[in-house]
Protein backbone atom coordinates (compact mmCIF):
# COMPACT_ATOMS: atom_id res chain seq x y z
CA UNK A 1 0.00 0.00 0.00
CA UNK A 2 1.64 2.97 -0.51
CA UNK A 3 2.92 5.57 2.00
CA UNK A 4 0.32 8.57 2.73
CA UNK A 5 2.42 12.12 2.68
CA UNK A 6 3.62 13.34 5.71
CA UNK A 7 1.48 16.07 7.40
CA UNK A 8 2.36 19.72 7.37
CA UNK A 9 1.08 22.14 7.85
CA UNK A 10 1.86 25.71 8.92
CA UNK A 11 1.02 26.98 12.32
CA UNK A 12 -0.15 23.31 13.94
CA UNK A 13 2.40 22.23 16.89
CA UNK A 14 4.33 18.94 15.89
CA UNK A 15 5.27 16.21 18.00
CA UNK A 16 9.05 14.85 16.47
CA UNK A 17 10.86 12.09 16.96
CA UNK A 18 14.06 10.60 15.81
CA UNK A 19 15.80 7.46 16.77
CA UNK A 20 19.47 6.66 16.15
CA UNK A 21 19.81 3.53 13.52
CA UNK A 22 18.94 0.73 15.46
CA UNK A 23 18.68 2.16 18.43
CA UNK A 24 22.60 2.89 18.42
CA UNK A 25 23.71 5.82 20.37
CA UNK A 26 23.11 8.97 19.22
CA UNK A 27 24.90 11.32 22.11
CA UNK A 28 27.79 10.04 23.98
CA UNK A 29 29.66 13.77 25.52
CA UNK A 30 28.54 16.79 26.81
CA UNK A 31 29.51 18.66 24.21
CA UNK A 32 27.25 16.41 21.52
CA UNK A 33 23.84 17.94 22.85
CA UNK A 34 25.65 21.34 23.46
CA UNK A 35 25.91 21.09 19.32
CA UNK A 36 22.56 19.64 18.75
CA UNK A 37 20.95 22.47 20.57
CA UNK A 38 23.32 25.16 19.04
CA UNK A 39 22.32 23.62 15.52
CA UNK A 40 18.54 23.27 16.74
CA UNK A 41 18.09 26.81 17.28
CA UNK A 42 20.21 27.71 14.17
CA UNK A 43 17.86 25.92 11.77
CA UNK A 44 14.66 26.78 13.22
CA UNK A 45 15.84 30.19 13.35
CA UNK A 46 16.73 29.97 9.59
CA UNK A 47 13.33 27.66 8.88
CA UNK A 48 10.82 29.75 10.87
CA UNK A 49 9.90 27.16 12.82
CA UNK A 50 9.44 27.85 16.84
CA UNK A 51 10.64 25.10 19.31
CA UNK A 52 8.31 24.84 22.59
CA UNK A 53 9.76 21.37 24.32
CA UNK A 54 12.43 19.02 23.77
CA UNK A 55 14.23 16.09 25.47
CA UNK A 56 17.67 14.73 24.16
CA UNK A 57 18.13 11.47 25.17
CA UNK A 58 20.96 9.05 24.37
CA UNK A 59 19.47 7.61 21.49
CA UNK A 60 16.83 9.67 20.15
CA UNK A 61 15.45 12.68 19.78
CA UNK A 62 11.92 14.35 20.67
CA UNK A 63 10.57 17.90 19.67
CA UNK A 64 7.33 20.00 19.93
CA UNK A 65 7.57 22.99 17.39
CA UNK A 66 5.32 24.92 15.78
CA UNK A 67 6.19 25.44 11.65
CA UNK A 68 5.40 29.08 10.11
CA UNK A 69 5.73 27.32 6.37
CA UNK A 70 4.22 24.06 4.88
CA UNK A 71 7.89 22.56 4.76
CA UNK A 72 9.89 24.49 7.96
CA UNK A 73 9.82 21.13 10.13
CA UNK A 74 11.13 18.97 7.06
CA UNK A 75 13.78 21.44 5.82
CA UNK A 76 14.71 21.60 10.03
CA UNK A 77 15.13 17.60 10.33
CA UNK A 78 16.98 17.29 7.09
CA UNK A 79 19.60 19.98 7.44
CA UNK A 80 20.11 19.18 11.60
CA UNK A 81 19.93 15.84 10.64
CA UNK A 82 22.75 16.15 7.95
CA UNK A 83 25.36 18.25 10.01
CA UNK A 84 25.46 16.11 13.29
CA UNK A 85 25.58 13.12 11.22
CA UNK A 86 29.03 14.97 10.11
CA UNK A 87 29.83 15.96 13.39
CA UNK A 88 29.67 12.68 14.88
CA UNK A 89 31.09 10.65 12.42
CA UNK A 90 34.03 12.86 12.39
CA UNK A 91 34.16 13.61 16.27
CA UNK A 92 33.73 9.42 17.03
CA UNK A 93 35.64 8.60 13.37
CA UNK A 94 33.33 6.59 11.99
CA UNK A 95 31.28 6.22 8.55
CA UNK A 96 27.61 5.52 7.85
CA UNK A 97 24.11 6.67 8.51
CA UNK A 98 23.18 7.77 12.23
CA UNK A 99 19.87 7.96 12.13
CA UNK A 100 16.65 5.65 11.83
CA UNK A 101 15.03 6.28 8.35
CA UNK A 102 12.29 8.96 8.03
CA UNK A 103 11.72 11.14 11.30
CA UNK A 104 8.58 10.43 13.07
CA UNK A 105 5.87 13.11 13.18
CA UNK A 106 1.96 13.93 14.45
CA UNK A 107 -0.09 17.12 14.42
CA UNK A 108 -0.88 17.87 17.35
CA UNK A 109 -4.54 19.29 18.58
CA UNK A 110 -3.01 22.51 20.71
CA UNK A 111 -6.10 23.24 22.73
CA UNK A 112 -6.46 19.02 24.06
CA UNK A 113 -3.03 17.84 23.65
CA UNK A 114 -0.64 20.71 23.72
CA UNK A 115 0.84 20.88 27.51
CA UNK A 116 0.22 17.24 27.60
CA UNK A 117 2.77 16.49 24.86
CA UNK A 118 4.74 18.87 26.59
CA UNK A 119 4.68 16.56 30.08
CA UNK A 120 5.39 13.53 27.76
CA UNK A 121 8.18 14.77 26.14
CA UNK A 122 10.02 16.16 29.42
CA UNK A 123 8.80 12.98 31.28
CA UNK A 124 11.02 10.76 29.11
CA UNK A 125 14.06 10.86 31.11
CA UNK A 126 11.91 9.68 33.96
CA UNK A 127 10.27 6.41 32.31
CA UNK A 128 13.64 5.70 30.98
CA UNK A 129 14.23 5.11 34.88
CA UNK A 130 17.62 7.80 34.53
CA UNK A 131 15.93 9.59 36.65
CA UNK A 132 13.25 10.63 39.53
CA UNK A 133 12.00 13.90 38.28
CA UNK A 134 12.69 15.92 35.09
CA UNK A 135 14.33 18.60 36.82
CA UNK A 136 17.38 16.21 37.47
CA UNK A 137 17.84 15.84 33.64
CA UNK A 138 19.85 18.33 32.21
CA UNK A 139 19.10 17.87 28.05
CA UNK A 140 15.57 18.73 28.41
CA UNK A 141 13.08 21.79 28.28
CA UNK A 142 12.03 21.19 31.94
CA UNK A 143 15.17 23.25 32.78
CA UNK A 144 13.53 26.64 30.81
CA UNK A 145 9.95 25.74 30.90
CA UNK A 146 9.76 24.65 35.02
CA UNK A 147 13.23 25.38 36.72
CA UNK A 148 13.19 29.06 34.94
CA UNK A 149 16.81 28.60 32.71
CA UNK A 150 16.81 30.80 30.24
CA UNK A 151 17.04 28.02 27.14
CA UNK A 152 17.67 30.23 23.73
CA UNK A 153 15.61 28.00 21.47
CA UNK A 154 12.74 27.75 23.45
CA UNK A 155 10.16 29.82 22.16
CA UNK A 156 6.81 29.71 24.88
CA UNK A 157 3.59 29.04 23.15
CA UNK A 158 0.81 30.67 23.91
CA UNK A 159 -0.77 28.26 25.99
CA UNK A 160 2.48 27.93 28.21
CA UNK A 161 2.05 32.25 28.29
CA UNK A 162 -1.69 32.03 29.72
CA UNK A 163 -0.05 29.52 32.57
CA UNK A 164 0.23 32.85 34.47
CA UNK A 165 0.93 36.13 34.93
CA UNK A 166 4.65 36.30 35.07
CA UNK A 167 7.68 34.20 34.42
CA UNK A 168 7.70 32.76 38.19
CA UNK A 169 3.87 32.01 37.88
CA UNK A 170 4.21 30.47 34.66
CA UNK A 171 6.94 28.52 35.99
CA UNK A 172 5.22 27.25 39.14
CA UNK A 173 1.82 26.39 37.29
CA UNK A 174 3.82 24.41 35.28
CA UNK A 175 5.61 22.62 37.38
CA UNK A 176 2.03 21.81 39.32
CA UNK A 177 0.92 19.68 35.88
CA UNK A 178 3.55 17.70 36.44
CA UNK A 179 2.09 16.61 40.03
CA UNK A 180 -0.73 14.68 38.21
CA UNK A 181 0.63 11.28 36.44
CA UNK A 182 -0.20 11.42 32.29
CA UNK A 183 -2.83 8.46 32.14
CA UNK A 184 -1.22 5.36 30.37
CA UNK A 185 -3.93 5.21 27.97
CA UNK A 186 -3.31 8.95 26.90
CA UNK A 187 0.73 7.74 26.61
CA UNK A 188 0.11 5.17 24.38
CA UNK A 189 -2.39 7.59 21.81
CA UNK A 190 0.37 10.00 21.67
CA UNK A 191 2.87 7.24 21.17
CA UNK A 192 0.60 5.31 18.03
CA UNK A 193 -0.18 8.57 16.56
CA UNK A 194 3.59 9.72 16.46
CA UNK A 195 4.78 6.30 15.12
CA UNK A 196 1.85 6.43 12.76
CA UNK A 197 2.27 9.72 11.69
CA UNK A 198 -1.80 9.85 12.55
CA UNK A 199 -3.08 13.16 14.03
CA UNK A 200 -3.34 13.40 17.62
CA UNK A 201 -6.57 15.51 18.58
CA UNK A 202 -10.09 15.14 19.06
CA UNK A 203 -12.32 14.60 15.99
CA UNK A 204 -13.29 17.65 14.99
CA UNK A 205 -9.47 18.83 14.79
CA UNK A 206 -8.93 15.57 13.11
CA UNK A 207 -11.73 16.74 10.30
CA UNK A 208 -9.93 20.32 9.86
CA UNK A 209 -6.55 19.33 9.34
CA UNK A 210 -8.58 16.50 7.10
CA UNK A 211 -9.75 19.50 5.06
CA UNK A 212 -6.80 21.41 4.88
CA UNK A 213 -4.23 19.13 4.32
CA UNK A 214 -6.60 16.56 1.64
CA UNK A 215 -6.06 13.48 3.02
CA UNK A 216 -6.88 10.90 6.16
CA UNK A 217 -5.82 12.07 9.71
CA UNK A 218 -6.42 8.25 11.46
CA UNK A 219 -6.64 5.28 10.05
CA UNK A 220 -9.71 3.50 8.41
CA UNK A 221 -11.85 1.51 10.62
CA UNK A 222 -10.89 -1.97 11.33
CA UNK A 223 -12.94 -4.53 9.79
CA UNK A 224 -15.68 -4.77 7.45
CA UNK A 225 -15.37 -3.41 3.85
CA UNK A 226 -12.74 -1.37 4.16
CA UNK A 227 -12.49 -0.50 0.97
CA UNK A 228 -16.23 1.06 0.67
CA UNK A 229 -14.88 3.30 3.20
CA UNK A 230 -13.62 6.26 1.07
CA UNK A 231 -11.70 9.26 2.16
CA UNK A 232 -14.86 11.55 0.20
CA UNK A 233 -17.33 9.40 1.83
CA UNK A 234 -15.85 10.36 5.29
CA UNK A 235 -15.52 13.73 5.08
CA UNK A 236 -19.38 13.99 3.96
Amino acid sequence: MARLPRLNLPNIPQHIVQRGNNRQITFVEPDDYVIYLEKLKYYAKEYNVKVHAFVLMTNHVHLLATPTTSNGISKLMQSLGRYYVRYFNQAYKRTGTLWEGRFKSTLVDSDNYFLVVSRYIELNPVRAGMVKHPAEYTWSSYQHNAVGKTIGLITEHSLYMQLGKDKLDRQARYRALFDDEIPSITVDEIKTATDKMWVLGNDKFKKQVEAMAGRRASPLPKGGDRKSVSFINARK
